[in-house]
């Protein structure tokens, strides 16, 4: 079993204890039945700040102009297999 640690109090949690599972782009982040029951939302995660090269700079997308940022949400990521490394 994965070691498992709720988000809110950071108890580990024990082999057959009930949590609750959150998927988020971010990660898996999970609670521990009590924390869950006192709230369910997820609170309390930062987003994440974005950089990328604009024109030979490195800057955080969220200060891009509008012009800008709509060229970066039609950039298509790729990722090569580890195997052709």
């Amino acid at each position: 079993m994965e070691k498992y640690i709720c988000h809110d109090c950071g108890k580990t949690l024990q082999k057959n204890e009930e949590f609750m599972s959150y998927e988020t782009a971010s990660g898996l982040f999970i609670k521990c039945k009590s924390c869950h029951k006192i709230d369910p939302v997820l609170r309390n995660f930062q987003k994440t700040e974005v950089y990328s090269r604009i024109v030979g700079y490195i800057r955080p997308v969220a200060q891009w102009n509008a012009g800008k940022s709509e060229e970066f949400k039609d950039r298509k990521e790729y990722s090569l297999n580890k195997s052709y490394c």
